[in-house]
Order: structure tokens, then C-alpha cells, then sequence
């Protein structure tokens, strides 16, 4: 899955092709090119507060590996801005980096392009085999029945942050723990030019993400086992309906928030205009922006009061993929187990503020904090993948943006119902491409 860092890399599946032609099928770098047994090309995602600061943490864990193995790899951290576009324009042009940073949520549609090196028993074996991953990071490495097309590197699920503050103030003794309570409390907090919930109406992956979650709660997904859309179900247009709601029907998220997508709710928590944001592994954040750890909370994400699909999070994360093009395979795969392997496991997680998602390593005492606790606990027992079909960037851009346009409705003061939800969802629908 992809991480909110992610908020612009999905763009139009028009937007992508002509990223993908305009770069002219890109061009040659470093080992790719060179074909140097040497040197590795890597492309990292940007999971920290900037790009200097990965520079950083990353930078003395692959003098660690060029140490150990005599290869050095040259980093280049792409933003998640351009992530997605840069991959693509590689897997057109045949021409990228030997190893990349995938948001776990795109495994699927880059497996169908075919770029990418399947993870086969074989190669599982040269990073210390399958069974050392967590199974639900498993889930979200390459569609079902299939090798994967990438490894879990970092893990992330969703939590309830909430102010402690905020919420004692309002009479409120304990965070809500289903969807009904979360509004009621909601109605309490929200006053005085303050909110109760932040939200990033603009974001279209965060979007996708909270309507997953809740369609799931309603009995729903957005395709069939055969993997064809079915964005209009009634569990579906309901999901989207309810998260919606929050600012259109409930009035506990700020109209404003309809054009948030950079993470502008997570300062309005820093600075407690909000009380509430549902987010994953946004510690680190919050200390950033000059938070207490103490001043704050962390719960699950709600669930419906009458029970119900429990599933509370997608399994969110960064899988590690190997370019089927690279002329360095032998090195790539080395690299791939020395980041995943169990020590630098717990090295880059406790950096990033995310989970492991190597059984091992997610042992370590550091991942059994209060806040880490709730994410970990949610993955192994209440996430779910989101779905794993080679048009899953499609959805991720044609409904993301359906919400985002229901969310301008709302801001502007005209009604969200059930009718124009659809109405938005057949559109997003017709969007996909045929199967």
C-alpha cells in the first residue's frame, strides 16, 4: 500500500500514459546501463519528513552493504509525487534502476506490466525464504495465485489519533470506539472554530483508503472475485456515503478539508484545530510539527455498533522490487536481503515509524509501544489488502477523484445523497479499463 506520502503519485490513467511516452521511454542509469557487477541503482521512496532526511538514514545503512559485499549503491529518492510516473516510464521503456520502492497497493498493476522480477520459491530463498514476512504483507505484494512481484519492506496500518487534551475538555473520557460514538463525540468537539475530525477530501489514495475500509464494513468491495469493478454495490455507494457525511450530513469536519491533499489535517492536529485524524504511523509527524508524544492518543479505527465486517485498515506499506532489466540480478537480490534482513529490519523501521513486516524483527521490544502496538495488532488481526487486480491505480485515481468532487459538494453547501454517490461511482466505473 501505498503511504498518504502518495497523495498526487496516482494521476489520471490518461496523465500516466503520457508521463510514460512524453519521457521517451526514458533513459539509461547507472547499472542498467553500465551493466557494472559493481554498483546498484535504487530508487527510494520518500518516508521520511524530506528527501535529505532519507539521504540520511538511508545513506549509512548502504555503506553497512557496500561494506559487506564490496557493491555500491547509488540512491536516488524519488518523491511520491513522481514515483509512480517514473516507474511506469521505465517499465515502457525497459530502462530503469536495478532495485525500486513500491507502494504495496500498485504490486498488482505493475505485475501485469511484466517488469518486474516474480519473487518465485527460488528467489524467496536467497533472502532467507517466504515464511519470514508477515502474512498480510504477503497479501499485498502481487495478485492471488501468483509469485509476488515484490517484498515487504515497511508496514503501516490506520489508527484513530486523537487530541487528549481536546477530548477530556469536551467531556469525553475514552476514544470512540464505533463509527455512531465517533460522530456523537464529534458534535462535542466540533465548536468554537475547531473540528472534531481531519480529514484529506483532495487526496484521492487517502480516499481510497478510508471508503475500503468502510465499503468492507458494509459488506462490500469495489470488484469481484474475478476482479471486475463493482464501484456501484450498495455497500460501496454506502462506505462513501458515510465518510462523506462527516462534513456534508454530520458537520464534525471543516469544509476546508475538502481541498486538503499534503497532509494539511495533520498540521491542523499538530496545532489542535482538529481532535481526531485517521492515520497511519503519524508519530513522527506530529513530533515534527512539535507535538508531545504525551498529547496525544492512539486507538483502532471504528467499528460499525452493529457489528459486521471487522476490518478497521488496508494493509498499508512499501514493497522492494527488482527490475527484470537490471544487469546486476545477482547484486539486486543481495540487496533486497540485506534490507529486509532482520537487523536493518529493526534499524529502518524504528527510523520510519512503521512496523516491520519481518516476523523477526517485529519482536523487538521498540514495536511493542502503546502507539506502534495498535498499528502492529491491526495488521495482524484486522487489515485487509486492498484489491489486488492489475487496474488497481485506475480505481485508486477514477473513485479517489469521485470522492474528492463529492467532498467540493459538500464543502459548497449541495446535498450528498445516495443518488449522486452513485451517479459519481457509475462514472468512475465507466472509467476502468474493459476487462
Amino acid at each position: 500500500m501505498i503511504t498518504l506520502r502518495a497523495a498526487t503519485a496516482v494521476t489520471t490513467l490518461t496523465a500516466l500514459t503520457l508521463a510514460a511516452t512524453a519521457c521517451g521511454g526514458g533513459t539509461p542509469t547507472g547499472p542498467a546501463a553500465s551493466g557494472n557487477p559493481k554498483t546498484l541503482t535504487y530508487w527510494a521512496s520518500n518516508q521520511g519528513p524530506s528527501i535529505e532526511a532519507d539521504k540520511q538514514i538511508l545513506g549509512a545503512e548502504l555503506k553497512k552493504f557496500e561494506q559487506q559485499t564490496g557493491i555500491k549503491v547509488e540512491l536516488e529518492v524519488v518523491p511520491w509525487s513522481d514515483l509512480l510516473n517514473r516507474i511506469l516510464a521505465a517499465t515502457t521503456s525497459g530502462q530503469g534502476p536495478d532495485v525500486l520502492n513500491i507502494g504495496n497497493t500498485w504490486s498488482a498493476s505493475l505485475q501485469a506490466t511484466g517488469a518486474l522480477v516474480p519473487w518465485t520459491q527460488e528467489n524467496f530463498g536467497k533472502i532467507g525464504g517466504r515464511d519470514r514476512f508477515v502474512d498480510s504483507a504477503l497479501g499485498s505484494a502481487g495478485a492471488p495465485g501468483k509469485d509476488p512481484s515484490a517484498v515487504p519492506l515497511y508496514s503501516m496500518a490506520y489508527a484513530l489519533y486523537y487530541n487528549k487534551k481536546a477530548l477530556s475538555e469536551a467531556g469525553i473520557d475514552k476514544p470512540p470506539a464505533t463509527w455512531e460514538q465517533l460522530v456523537a463525540d464529534g458534535k462535542k468537539l466540533s465548536k468554537d472554530g475547531k473540528w472534531a475530525l481531519g480529514v484529506e477530501g483532495a487526496n484521492l489514495s487517502n480516499n481510497i483508503h478510508q471508503i475500503f475500509v468502510l465499503a468492507k464494513q458494509h459488506g462490500a468491495d469495489f470488484f469481484d472475485a474475478a476482479g471486475k469493478p463493482t464501484f456501484t454495490s450498495d455497500g460501496a455507494v454506502a462506505g462513501v456515503q458515510q465518510y462523506v457525511d462527516f462534513m456534508a450530513k454530520d458537520k464534525i469536519v471543516a469544509p476546508g478539508n475538502a481541498e486538503y491533499a499534503q497532509n494539511q489535517s495533520l498540521e491542523d492536529f499538530a496545532k489542535g484545530k482538529t481532535a481526531m485524524v485517521l492515520w497511519q504511523t503519524a508519530a513522527n509527524t506530529f513530533k515534527a510539527h512539535g507535538m508531545s508524544p504525551d498529547e496525544w492518543g492512539v486507538a483502532p479505527v471504528p467499528l460499525p455498533a452493529g457489528g459486521g465486517a471487522t476490518v478497521n485498515s488496508m494493509v498499508a506499506g512499501i514493497n522492494m522490487a527488482v527490475f527484470k532489466n537490471s544487469d546486476n540480478l545477482d547484486g539486486a537480490m543481495k540487496f533486497v536481503g540485506f534490507m529486509t534482513g532482520d537487523e536493518e529490519q529493526k534499524i529502518l523501521n524504528k527510523a520510519y515509524g512503521s512496523i516491520p513486516p519481518v516476523k523477526a524483527a517485529q519482536q523487538d521490544p521498540a514495536f511493542n509501544t502503546p502507539d506502534l502496538a495498535v498499528l502492529r495488532d491491526t495488521l495482524a488481526g484486522s487489515a485487509a489488502p486492498l484489491p489486488q487486480v492489475p487496474g488497481e491505480s485506475q480505481f485508486e485515481t477514477a473513485v479517489g477523484t469521485a470522492v474528492k468532487d463529492l467532498f467540493a459538494e459538500a464543502a459548497a453547501g449541495r446535498p450528498v445523497t445516495p443518488e449522486s454517490v452513485k451517479e459519481r461511482l457509475t462514472k468512475a466505473q465507466q472509467q476502468m479499463p474493459a476487462q
